[in-house]
């Protein structure tokens, strides 16, 4: 490849635009700011990317867009992986496709709850009846104790009046960044549509017996006082301790053993506080100390509660002293081990995340009575420091608690530690407990062509590890209610075995502020009368229906039948267990068929310190400030260099490196132009005006870019095809655009140059054309110069008409004769001389191979390096050009 030498395509500075002919008008001054306003207001009038509902499955690529969170704000992540959906977009709207591309906004959660709270100053109590004039206060109140209290549809029209001014500056940033999604299709995850798509999605679950309620231990957090579901589980390392603390066997018999000590066992825990739930101490069956105390019974300290020792491989025997403590519950193990071992429940930690109040059943005598009136009402953490020093007042402890670090689990927003509480809950089945359906589900994911492919483990990883069904009932407000009612009997109880249902086209409904269907509001909370479901629906239980929301599932079975199964999921690699997952189940249940065909796995954008950018970290970029500063072709082109699945760092560089080329397009295409190419002379049937040996070697190049291109966008690897596209592009300006300005001016005759026109303009036509998809507004600009339409409603470039030139050509050539100017452009700077010094005598010693080619260049070469004499000599070394000498200096 040539050196990059400035000058040779910088626009002169005459005037703003300069008509050529044939309707090419091509401005004085090409430049990329401004262009994002101008063209995306032009796309959206003139509905470049509206999707035609007039179509047939076969013409569709549809592609169910990742909703952002519109209760905050966006950052360079979403520019990273938004751009990497949209250039697989514009590929397949130019290779034909009706592409449907939707953008939704996910204000179903705790994010838009606490929004909208703070924003207005109210809080949703769902009992209160819904007030069609009611107007939140001008100020909200100081304190969050006095915000008002409003109806939840009430929550709900706050929460999309609020939403509309942020979903506003999303779409416009979205729209300088060049997405080329038809905005008439947008959603919001608590729209009246998804509620109703919710709900009857939850409803069929339910028919179907996918959907089930169970009284079980469940996550908790005590902070949202919410259920929490294995997906949203996040390990954090706390510290803690470890205390000693020994159960005395019951029957003397047994402190022979060697895992007992004059007839204690001992245990060592982190939840001295839960010892009150003890219902069993837990030992490996191999652990030869303790097989012999299978069976029989201890006294736990304090309370003096008879527990079993029982034998389960879950033990650890390197742990502690190798016998442990099963509480009910402290931990997910205890589920386990509670759950095979057929244990009873003895809980004492109540949703409030306090110990319960009143003394257990299981608790008797004045000692244990009142060791336990010590921990009562107290803060799990208040209980712990109680029963220590209970635990050293009695002797019940060896020594000091030793610190320690471990694992704890978290709910993924929030900040105290999550406990095991037992409570009635909504279900649906995920394979966790049925192991056939756990098969199905990893047979849908072995439907769905994962891109890059190594992700699909981390999908079957999570399937297969999955310990319980899907929890989706939540203990919040705000969200999508549980579409059910229950009767309640002649002594005021809940009859939760047939619960009232809503009619289908009576959706959304909400159980909270409406009668039941064949009931009246009076009825509500009386014996004999109703009481609605006061939970709501998990945010992920209606994200995961984007397909069906999106699609027209239940609504427009025609547009559904042209939608699904989708043809592409863009996603973050981080939300394969929630969202992708999640997805999988409700479409296997309700449609019996994979979501998508495809799967983009999106990787992580990470800082300098290689660290994942996250607002949580303070460590994001804001993307409207790298906008403005490099352009949105720039941040595009540095999303897109990025393979799927790959973490990414921020680089500043890149973005530069995609400004120049930005820039580069626009001035080597003005340059181009003004050589004088048009519409008319690119080749569309007949090359056989291209005689010339360069200029069949461009086109040969470009034939094979054009088809790696495609193969490379049709395999996911958008990365791969940009590398392609602008390796290509700088062989086009730096070597061959050098060498054949002489002959584009008519130095060589109207046939020279009607051949090297033809070449100039075919390839910018399909340079513009693989460009598009990366640098959607560069390559528009230049396209109007030109051409009518845009280029983003033209079709990939074809190659069906360069094959008869390539087929004859020597695809080597162009490289040959570039590789040689350099060589003779390297010798006058070294001489310090301007580069249209001429040379009068220069050598160059090749190959054979490459010696034939400069013959079929040669006239090129002479008249771009400005060469009098030159003399080309067969060698067995690499090409090399000497013996330069120079005119003298003018």
């Amino acid at each position: 490849m040539a050196e990059h030498h400035q000058g040779t395509d910088t626009p002169s500075h005459e005037s703003d635009a300069a008509p050529i002919s044939n309707g090419v008008v091509v401005p004085d001054r090409p430049a990329l700011e401004g262009l994002e306003d101008k063209l995306s207001q032009r796309w959206r009038a003139d509905k470049t990317y509206k999707f035609n509902p007039e179509t047939s499955r076969d013409e569709v690529y549809s592609i169910d867009t990742p909703p952002p969170t519109a209760s905050g704000s966006l950052h360079v992540g979403h520019m990273f992986s938004y751009t990497q959906t949209d250039v697989l977009a514009r590929f397949q709207r130019m290779s034909g496709k009706n592409v449907f591309y939707p953008m939704g906004w996910d204000d179903n959660g705790l994010p838009t709850e606490r929004r909208v709270q703070n924003y207005f100053g109210v809080r949703c109590d769902p009992t209160l009846a819904y007030d069609p004039d009611y107007s939140p206060p001008a100020k909200p109140a100081k304190n969050d104790r006095d915000y008002e209290q409003v109806s939840r549809r009430n929550f709900i029209e706050l929460c999309e009046e609020l939403a509309v001014d942020d979903e506003k500056v999303f779409e416009n940033l979205f729209s300088t960044l060049g997405l080329s999604v038809d905005w008439d299709l947008t959603y919001r995850t608590i729209d009246d549509t998804s509620r109703a798509v919710s709900q009857r999605a939850f409803l069929q679950n339910l028919k179907d017996g996918d959907a089930y309620m169970a009284e079980a231990p469940t996550l908790w957090d005590v902070s949202f006082r919410t259920a929490v579901a294995q997906a949203e589980l996040e390990d954090r390392e706390r510290p803690g301790a470890f205390h000693r603390v020994g159960f005395q066997l019951s029957d003397p018999a047994g402190a022979d053993s060697s895992g007992s000590t004059d007839g204690v066992i001992y245990i060592e825990t982190t939840r001295p506080e839960l010892i009150p739930a003890c219902v069993a101490l837990v030992a490996h069956p191999d652990d030869e100390r303790y097989q012999p105390l299978f069976g029989s019974t201890v006294i736990s300290p304090l309370f003096n509660v008879e527990v079993p020792i029982m034998a389960h491989p879950l033990a650890k025997q390197d742990k502690g002293s190798g016998i442990a403590m099963i509480c009910t519950f402290g931990d997910l193990n205890d589920v386990t081990w509670w759950r095979e071992l057929q244990l009873p429940t003895r809980p004492i930690v109540g949703r409030d995340g306090r110990i319960i109040a009143d003394t257990p059943e299981w608790i008797s005598g004045d000692g244990p009575a009142k060791a336990y009136a010590e921990l009562a009402g107290k803060t799990i953490f208040s209980a712990k420091e109680a029963v220590v020093e209970l635990l050293r007042e009695s002797g019940g402890m060896v020594g000091e608690p030793t610190p320690t670090t471990h694992s704890v689990n978290f709910y993924e927003k929030g900040d105290k530690p999550l406990e095991v509480v037992t409570s009635r809950q909504w279900y649906i089945r995920n394979g966790g407990r049925d192991a056939a359906r756990r098969e199905q589900l990893i047979e849908r994911g072995n439907q769905i062509d994962f891109h890059p492919d190594f992700m699909r483990s981390r999908y079957k990883n999570w399937v297969e590890g999955l310990n319980g069904d899907w929890l989706v009932s939540r203990q919040r407000y705000f969200g999508v209610p549980i579409p059910l009612w229950y009767p309640l009997d002649a002594a005021g109880e809940p009859d939760y075995d047939h619960p009232v249902l809503p009619a289908s086209d009576a959706l959304p409904v909400d159980p909270a502020s409406e009668a039941a269907p064949g009931y009246d509001e009076s009825q509500r909370g009386l014996p004999g009368g109703f009481t609605g479901d006061p939970d709501v629906l998990d945010t992920w239980a209606t994200s995961s229906l984007t397909p069906q929301i999106l699609g027209g599932w239940s609504r427009d079975e025609k547009l559904f039948g042209n939608v699904f199964p989708f043809d592409l999921r863009p996603q973050g690699h981080d939300i394969i267990r929630t969202w992708f997952f999640s997805s999988v189940v409700r479409a296997d249940a309700l449609n019996d068929s994979p979501a998508w065909k495809h799967a983009a796995l999106s990787g992580w954008v990470l800082d300098p310190d290689r660290k994942k950018m996250s607002k949580s970290k303070g460590n994001v970029i804001v993307p409207t400030d790298i906008l403005e500063q490099f352009g949105a072709d720039a941040v595009r082109y540095w999303a897109a260099s990025a393979r799927l699945g790959a973490d990414t760092a921020y680089e500043v560089g890149q973005m530069k490196i995609g400004r120049r080329l930005a820039i580069k397009l626009l001035n080597a295409s003005k340059f181009v132009l003004n050589l004088g190419a048009t519409k008319d002379s690119v080749i569309t049937t007949d090359s056989a005006e291209v005689t010339n040996p360069l200029d069949q070697a461009l086109l040969a190049q470009l034939a094979a870019v054009v088809d790696q291109a495609a193969a490379a966008f049709n395999n996911y690897e958008y990365a791969r095809a940009l590398q392609l596209s602008e390796s290509f592009f700088w062989t086009f300006t730096d070597d061959y655009v050098e060498l054949i300005k002489d002959r584009a001016y008519g130095g060589a005759g109207s046939q020279e140059q009607d051949s090297v026109l033809a070449a100039l303009a075919t390839t910018l036509d399909s340079v513009l054309r693989l460009f598009a998809p990366f640098l959607p507004f560069a390559t528009e600009e230049v396209w109007s110069w030109w051409r009518e339409g845009s280029v983003h409603q033209a079709a990939w470039p074809t190659t069906a008409a360069l094959k008869p030139v390539a087929s004859q050509a020597d695809a080597g050539l162009l490289a040959t004769v570039g590789e040689a100017l350099s060589g003779i452009r390297k010798a006058k700077s070294e001489a310090k001389v301007k580069q249209r010094t001429e040379v009068l005598k220069a050598e160059i010693s090749a190959p054979a191979r490459q010696v034939e080619q400069l013959e079929a260049g040669l006239g090129d070469l002479k008249a771009a390096g400005n060469v009098r004499v030159l003399d080309l000599l067969e060698h067995d070394h690499d090409l090399t050009v000497s013996g330069v000498e120079l005119a003298a200096a003018e």
